[in-house]
């Protein structure tokens, strides 16, 4: 299944919430939003900064990563980012095929 990291930060508003529920309460909801698209939360991490929450998810297309990532970010509790991940197989798989591609000015 496609692996994706994603970043989160929450607006004020979302921060209210997450204190009211505590961590606990918001990985249970996020393991219930990324199951309903029959996807997987691998782990959870809170932080400090500038980004509020990393989580790795499998998800069994793009379509179902873009699913959660739409009805989250309207509830407008928080503003994410979902990067794809890629393991070190995928990435042999890929050198080794060739590109038809010439650089600028060559």
């Amino acid at each position: 299944m496609p692996k994706y990291l994603v970043q989160a930060s929450y607006t004020p508003e979302g921060m209210k919430g997450l204190l009211a529920e505590g961590g606990s309460g918001r990985r249970a909801a996020v393991q219930q939003a990324v199951a309903s698209c029959g996807g997987t939360l691998e782990s959870m991490y809170f932080a400090y900064g500038e980004t509020d929450l990393y989580c790795i998810v499998d998800f069994p297309d793009p379509l179902a990563m873009a699913t959660v990532a739409m009805t989250v970010r309207a509830s407008g509790a928080l503003q994410s980012t979902a990067t794809p991940l890629l393991a070190v197989e995928d990435i042999d798989e890929a050198a080794k095929k060739a590109v038809a591609f010439r650089p600028p000015g060559n």
